[in-house]
């Protein structure tokens, strides 16, 4: 076993798994958005206790950004540059890299194509380890940082060699992932992933249920990548840390709950919610709270779920 694979194990462990506005209804949204989150500092994370908003639960920290592909206008944009560690959302990079390796044809083995889907559709660990060893770990950051012109990710920090769950997200970069799926990517590339991403099962390979935020508040047609980190694997709390535990500007302690996606016809919506949560919540409590906050949302073209 590598470090890089001990190191994964071990968080295993702690884990469950502008065109320009277009008429006056439009312009609304856009100051709407203005007056929801101060400008933030370019090319990194905005202070702790920057941008809040009524929506997101006490003792919450999220990044939010919902893009309105149709009229080319974000509804929505809260800390949209704060970096949080990626859980299981840098799968969308680590899946892109491995199909980028393999074009112009982008074909796979029928295993490699299994695999790949799995991770995707179903989140599995073992196979994000899997490319992340083969393909040269941080390595496939820094090419889908440059290949998608990514403004904020950062490959995992040097304390924590091998957990690519620790790699360094927003939710900008997030909407720019998915842009790119959308309209740059080659044809065979988007069809992969975005339709494993349709695909999304209720539970991981892990058990635990991947049924929260987008998958919950919108009817389908829908496109979902989950993340999460920080919790025991039964879903209880994590006992509280003594301090807080840090790598330059990631918060590495706060249990970590993310959604992202594509929601309405013709992926008409991205949507990406990040969100770290008190010490000692349980996967069921930030569930609930990543749920109330994604419903709350203004998100063009989505069909809400009763309930």
């Amino acid at each position: 076993m590598t470090a890089g694979e001990d190191s994964f194990r071990e968080e295993r462990a702690l884990q469950i798994r502008f065109v320009p506005a277009l008429g006056v209804t439009a312009v609304v949204a856009a100051l709407a958005a203005v007056a929801l989150c101060a400008a933030p500092p370019a090319g990194g994370a905005e202070p702790q206790g920057g941008p809040q908003d009524a929506r997101v639960p006490a003792g919450v920290t999220a990044g939010v950004a919902v893009y309105d592909r149709q009229t080319g206008v974000f509804t929505e944009q809260l800390n949209t540059r704060t970096r949080f560690r990626s859980a299981s959302v840098v799968k969308l990079l680590i899946a892109l890299d491995h199909l980028w390796l393999r074009g112009p044809g982008y074909e796979l083995p029928a295993d490699d194509r299994e695999r790949l889907g799995l991770m995707l559709r179903s989140s599995d660990d073992d196979a994000a380890s899997h490319y992340w060893t083969q393909n040269g770990g941080e390595a496939i950051v820094g090419r889908m940082v440059a290949r998608l012109r990514l403004a904020d990710t950062v490959p995992p920090p040097p304390s924590h060699p091998g957990y690519w769950g620790y790699t360094g997200l927003t939710a900008a970069d997030t909407v720019r992932i998915y842009r790119y799926l959308l309209d740059e990517a080659p044809a065979p590339l988007r069809e992969v992933v975005m339709g494993e991403l349709r695909r999304a099962t209720l539970h991981g390979t892990d058990g635990f249920d991947q049924g929260f935020g987008m998958a919950a508040a919108f009817e389908r047609p829908r496109a979902v990548k989950q993340g999460w980190s920080g919790f025991r694997p039964d879903g209880s709390a994590e006992p509280p840390r003594p301090r807080a535990r840090t790598a330059g500007d990631l918060e590495l302690s706060r249990p970590a709950l993310h959604t992202t996606g594509t929601v309405g016809r013709e992926d008409r919506t991205i949507v990406a919610v990040l969100s770290l949560h008190p010490q000692g919540t349980s996967y069921r409590e930030a569930y609930s709270a990543l749920g109330r906050l994604t419903r709350a949302l203004d998100v063009p073209g989505a069909v809400r779920t009763r309930g």
